[in-house]
């Protein structure tokens, strides 16, 4: 019903600390990839979207999410949305520190390879 919500919200907050941690100039590896975490979440997020508008659950007027109109249905969709959405969200997430990981892990491993060729 609107699962969506809780990666998008997720990717609303890391593209605000994505552009504020690149005004700063971060060296942070994961500050650094943060876009590939934001690349997950909106594409995701755009996804489930497109999805839940297949299906009605989300109408262009008010109250926008077709649960939202029913007390007994918005407490179902609050409940996806603490168990789907979060588990979403925290499962691109964790994908993500591991791209990250074995990214950055690649990457030693060829530098010292590099500095061989060089000498």
């Amino acid at each position: 019903m609107a699962c969506f919500l809780v990666p998008t919200t997720e990717a609303i907050v890391t593209t605000v600390i994505k552009k504020v941690a690149d005004k700063k100039g971060s060296d942070n590896i994961f500050i650094k990839k943060m876009g590939w975490l934001n690349n997950m979440l909106w594409g995701g997020s755009a996804l489930l979207a497109f999805e839940h508008v297949w299906h009605g659950e989300v109408t262009p007027w008010f109250p926008f999410l077709t649960a939202a109109a029913d007390p007994a249905d918005a407490a179902e969709m609050l409940h996806e949305m603490f168990t789907s959405g979060v588990a979403m969200a925290v499962l691109v997430t964790l994908a993500w520190v591991v791209m990250v990981l074995v990214a950055h892990a690649v990457t030693k491993k060829k530098e010292p390879a590099a500095a061989k060729a060089k000498a």
